[in-house]
């Protein structure tokens, strides 16, 4: 007889039983057509599940991948709420939502997404750190995930920060079909080691040893308050999904016979019968009772909110101060006043502050809320998505906007999920804040502006800032958003003070949105053309009005969006109806623009046929010699001559 058998505590033989045999009703259901989606199941791994995620308190989290349901049952016993998930139901842990990939609930959260779960981890460990209240948290990887570049960034800083966190990786030596000699090249160890972090092995094959090595390395991080990698060697009995497995039967086979729980009915049948009679019946009572219930009603999951613009104005009034004194004047308060906002980005500390000095002295004020990080963007926007799922407000900076396809993953696949895909049972107030925009001969990789592919993402605001008015108004609703936010900060406004335009013939304005309109517009006569601009173009467009009322014939209403990602269509449609006529500049290129999208929208909605151009940049990498850098990129003559062309 197997020694574990005759020592090891029956209940956790009965809780990994239960997780298997929940697993292996997921399969069934499938089967029968019950099931939507896909289904990874643990078995064969359900011991790891039980020796970490089940010993750990009600304080600590979890983070989890796609083979979650273990972890999930370990932690939460909320076997109900799983299989209600799968089912799709509405009393489901995430109405029916996150299905099997995506679960959230007390103190749990998966997510498929391989490699990005592990900084949403750290960031959530670093929140339970900076309150002190001794939660530690467990993210689970696979050895496929030891690919993953974002994972390494993450040690990097997880052991620089001393961060709480234990990452396991569940060895199970296949990356979805492919074995691990194909992918894998050196030691999964000696990884961690390299960032200084305490790491240990063991198996499922032993679990009475797992537990003890679990709980010793558990203890670790919450006495020490730093990182673990733990190693866990399994195998797992079922295909990688629902799908064909090809691996070696006999091999598989060979796993099968070395199986703890299968070792554990062969060895004790009468007990391994009654536990298994016992939780058929639960589980079994839990099926027939879920497939009566309602799935979730769409109005429930999604409320489409009409957009309607403030049609209250007041004036512009100047500044004497440039909108980069304005910003860090804003973010020393808010640091300040707010316990909840933290800062992170590459070379933030004081006294440099920063690449263009936003963040000056900020570290000086709070040293422990200011985090300069290594050269990671993918990490340090995990980082940021994890304390806001912890309850912090934090802000990201990324240095030069052209990096943010670096944090692309955190923002799509995380950020903007998280809210919906656990059915609102969190938020996510992340704000990620980038430079952007040329004009400083920067070249083709720090000069791009990439608006256009940063508004398309659902549930997140993106915020184009501009000289006519004080940063903090638009920030001050920015802080108070639930949902992630992304804000340009073109790198050409940061010198210059706000609202300097000397105005003769038009009137300069704002509207009451939380996100304030920009409207500037003829003083007593009705305008002729409208102009949509925003961001760094908006204020050498302001510098023209007149001249294309002089050299172009017409009298132009400059219309000036902060909110990029839901334009202001109807002040944009009313005023285009009254000119007839509208152009929209900005300084990416055209094909699948902001200008494309305001254009449609507006048409959509005026019943007339009006004229429409759009003046951008040439589709081609910025260059960094001044001369052809101009030629690039929309400027006077060019608008001017798109004016007299298209709008004679």
């Amino acid at each position: 007889m197997n020694t574990d058998i005759k020592t090891i505590n029956h209940k956790i033989l009965k809780d990994a039983l239960r997780i298997r045999k929940v697993e292996e009703k997921f399969m069934e259901l499938f089967s029968l057509g019950k099931l939507n989606g896909t289904v990874h199941t643990c078995v064969g791994q359900e011991f790891s599940a039980i020796a970490f995620a089940g010993q750990l308190k009600k304080k600590d989290f979890v983070f989890s991948n796609h083979r979650c349901h273990g972890h999930y049952i370990a932690f939460t016993g909320d076997t109900r709420g799983l299989l209600a998930e799968l089912l799709g139901k509405a009393s489901g842990t995430c109405g029916g939502i996150g299905s099997s990939q995506h679960l959230c609930h007390n103190n749990f959260f998966s997510n498929g997404i391989q490699g990005g779960i592990v900084p949403v981890a750290a960031g959530y460990a670093l929140g339970n750190k900076l309150r002190g209240n001794g939660g530690i948290g467990v993210v689970f990887i696979g050895d496929g995930t030891l690919g993953e570049g974002t994972l390494y960034e993450t040690m990097n800083i997880i052991s620089k920060w001393e961060i709480p966190l234990m990452i396991v990786c569940e060895n199970n030596f296949y990356a979805q079909s492919t074995p691990q000699h194909v992918n894998l090249a050196g030691d999964i160890l000696a990884r961690a080691e390299a960032f200084g972090i305490r790491t240990d092995r063991g198996d499922t094959w032993s679990p009475e040893a797992l537990m003890h090595k679990a709980q010793d390395a558990i203890d670790y991080v919450r006495s020490e308050t730093k990182p673990c990698f733990f190693l866990v060697e399994t195998y797992r009995l079922n295909a990688h999904s629902k799908g064909d497995d090809d691996r070696d039967p006999a091999e598989v086979t060979a796993h099968r016979e070395k199986d703890f729980l299968n070792i554990f009915r062969n060895e004790s049948p009468s007990y391994y019968q009654l536990y298994n009679e016992s939780l058929d019946n639960e589980i079994n009572a839990f099926v027939e009772d879920i497939l009566q219930e309602e799935d979730l009603p769409l109005e429930k999951y999604y409320e489409e909110q009409e957009s309607v613009s403030s049609n209250s104005w007041n004036p512009l009034e100047p500044i004497n101060k440039r909108q980069v004194e304005l910003l860090n004047a804003f973010f020393r308060e808010q640091i300040v006043a707010d316990s909840r906002t933290v800062f992170l980005g590459e070379d933030i500390h004081s006294p440099y502050g920063g690449a263009f000095k936003v963040t000056r002295e900020l570290s000086f004020l709070k040293p422990e809320r200011v985090f300069s990080s290594p050269i990671s963007e993918s990490a340090i926007t995990g980082i940021s998505n994890g304390l806001a799922l912890n309850g912090f407000k934090p802000f990201t900076e990324i240095m030069f906007g052209d990096f943010m396809t670096l944090a692309f993953d955190q923002i799509v696949n995380h950020a903007s999920k998280f809210h919906h895909m656990f059915n609102k049972k969190v938020t996510c107030p992340v704000v990620v804040r980038t430079p952007m925009g040329g004009r400083r001969g920067y070249g083709p990789t720090h000069s791009q502006t990439l608006d256009k592919f940063l508004v398309g993402i659902d549930n997140v605001k993106t915020v184009a800032l501009n000289t006519f008015m004080d940063p903090a108004t638009v920030y001050k609703s920015i802080q108070a958003e639930e949902h992630p936010v992304i804000v340009i900060e073109n790198k050409t406004d940061y010198g210059k003070k706000i609202f300097q335009q000397k105005l003769t013939h038009f009137v300069g304005e704002y509207n009451g949105d939380a996100y304030p309109v920009v409207r500037i517009r003829p003083a007593v006569s009705t305008p002729t053309l409208t102009i949509v601009a925003y961001g760094g173009m908006a204020e050498m467009v302001a510098g023209m009005l007149d001249e294309i009322f002089m050299d172009a014939d017409h009298k132009p209403e400059l219309i000036v969006p902060s909110l990029i990602s839901h334009l202001p269509v109807d002040l944009v449609a009313e005023s285009a109806l009254t000119t007839g006529r509208l152009l929209v500049i900005e300084e990416g290129s055209a094909y699948a623009s902001i200008g494309s999208e305001l254009i449609a929208a507006v048409v959509e909605q005026v019943p007339v046929k009006i004229l429409t151009r759009r003046v951008t940049a040439h589709p081609v990498p910025i260059p960094s010699v001044k001369s052809l850098e101009n030629a690039v990129l929309p400027d006077k003559n060019r608008i001017l001559d798109e004016i007299k062309a298209s709008f004679h």
